[in-house]
């Protein structure tokens, strides 16, 4: 038995009755606001999150402010659990425990297996019982996190992908700061100028760096428009296969392999943080990452040079389609919670979208405000009006409509398909196979997963 399938057995048992109490209330449905009043003494809840540094500095912040306006109804515990791909693990392990908390950070693409774990609430539920107004959520984010048009998961902390590039290294190679490029040619046309050696012929500054990071290629076939699986992105159905060696994708790896073999792109391998440190110490000119390293990129550059932004590139110029969203969202657990500890977690998660707590997250994280109305807070214009570099990121949020393809591919061994991705990209910048080949060797490992998980959720 695969631990997926261990894991959907006991998902099933919790659901016909599995510890803790419901208080009459079905484990997956939303309960009312009155069962918080009608509660005798607090309602403590555990909160499992992934958020370090200052990060979790402001999930702190965030907790103390909501249990201080509960009424000494409702106490919110925060829990670190380690990275993104531990807190998701521990879920597993705690459902299978029967001792999931009653509200999770889980990454983006972690939403597949939450949505068949059967052991959530779906934020819909708590939509439609109180009436709540999902529209101030802005429609790029909502659109990852629904199916069907339902919203499954609260959006908690949202990134997008940017292009960061150095101001000063622009104006020294002769190019127009104020005119960064708008896709792969333009990128590559770019970094022959921004390549420097010195005397001796070593490069001192590369035109181009990035980590060889899945998230980026996915967010490279969005931007052309294309899905990164089939059926619908894994919105029509469960995804039977993985698409990242369709041409495009084979396009970009042979680019990014051209980039390096040619001297105008540094290959720092797979570790964003080696990624990062090369453009922080400016030896690259021309850089591709996440809105969440924004804040660290402006402070470490201070003194140094001058951290611009600019939309993630498309393929090419005719591409027009548009990069999908990162980070995680909250899911509320159902099974062995009660109706208490159910509304508990709703009232913590809405709480945290509101405006004014988007705001502050926003201004204390760099993470994109899921709520539109957070940009309207006086803290939030202050906060943009200083560092103009994160308008990027909203106004790209802002200028194309939600899409299948910039929703991002739901995929129950999601993790697994990103990681085969990066073994293909890797594979061709480094000149072991071809990239046709390498990208198609890739997409075909993670065939067995993908058919494993399916037919055990089938």
């Amino acid at each position: 038995m695969t631990a997926f399938v261990a894991l959907v057995a006991v998902a099933a048992m919790g659901a016909c009755g599995g510890s803790g109490s419901d208080d009459g209330n079905d484990a997956l449905d939303a309960p009312g606001a009155e069962v918080l009043e009608k509660a005798t003494g607090k309602t403590t809840i555990e909160f499992w999150h992934s958020m370090k540094g200052p990060n979790a500095e402001a999930v702190d912040r965030l907790v103390t402010n909501f249990n201080a306006q509960s009424g000494g109804k409702v106490e919110v515990k925060a829990v670190f659990q380690g990275s993104y791909d531990e807190t998701i693990a521990k879920y597993k392990a705690s459902v299978q425990q029967k001792s999931t908390p009653a509200l999770v950070q889980i990454y983006d693409i972690g939403t597949r297996f939450m949505v068949d774990s059967k052991q959530v609430v779906p934020t819909h539920k708590f939509v439609e019982k109180d009436k709540f107004n999902a529209a101030d959520i802005e429609p790029n984010i909502a659109n990852y996190y629904s199916i069907d048009g339902k919203l499954w998961s609260m959006p908690f902390n949202t990134s997008t992908p940017l292009l960061y590039y150095n101001k000063e290294a622009f104006e020294r190679a002769g190019l127009d700061p104020m005119t960064p490029p708008r896709n792969l040619t333009e990128i590559g046309e770019m970094a022959k100028k921004l390549t420097v050696k010195d005397a001796s012929g070593k490069t001192t500054q590369y035109g181009f760096g990035a980590a060889i990071y899945g998230w980026l290629l996915e967010q490279l076939l969005a931007t052309d428009g294309k899905e990164y699986c089939d059926n619908g992105n894994g919105r029509k159905g469960l995804a039977s296969k993985v698409q990242f060696d369709q041409e495009t994708a084979v396009r970009v790896a042979q680019w990014w392999t051209d980039m390096v073999k040619n001297g105008y792109a540094t290959n720092t391998g797979r570790k964003t943080d080696d990624a990062q440190a090369a453009f922080k110490a400016g030896a690259v000119a021309i850089h591709l990452e996440s809105t969440g390293a924004m804040r660290g990129y402006v402070e470490a550059a201070q003194g140094k040079f001058t951290v611009l932004t600019a939309q993630y590139p498309k393929v090419d110029a005719s591409s027009t389609g548009g990069p999908m969203i990162g980070g995680a969202s909250l899911w509320i657990s159902g099974v062995g919670h009660s109706a208490q500890e159910k509304r508990a977690a709703w009232e913590f998660a809405k709480f945290a979208a509101s405006p004014v707590e988007q705001a502050k997250w926003h201004t204390g994280t760099g993470y994109v405000p899921i709520n539109a109305k957070a940009l309207d807070e006086q803290i939030d214009k202050d906060w943009m009006a200083k560092f103009p570099q994160f308008r990027t990121a909203v106004d790209q949020l802002h200028a194309l409509p939600p899409s299948v393809a910039s929703a991002g591919c739901l995929l129950g061994v999601m993790p697994q398909a990103r990681k085969a991705s990066e073994d293909g990209l890797e594979a061709v910048i480094v000149g072991s196979k071809p990239a046709e080949q390498a990208m198609k060797d890739a997409a075909a490992s993670v065939q067995p997963a993908i058919d494993s998980y399916n037919k055990s959720v089938g």
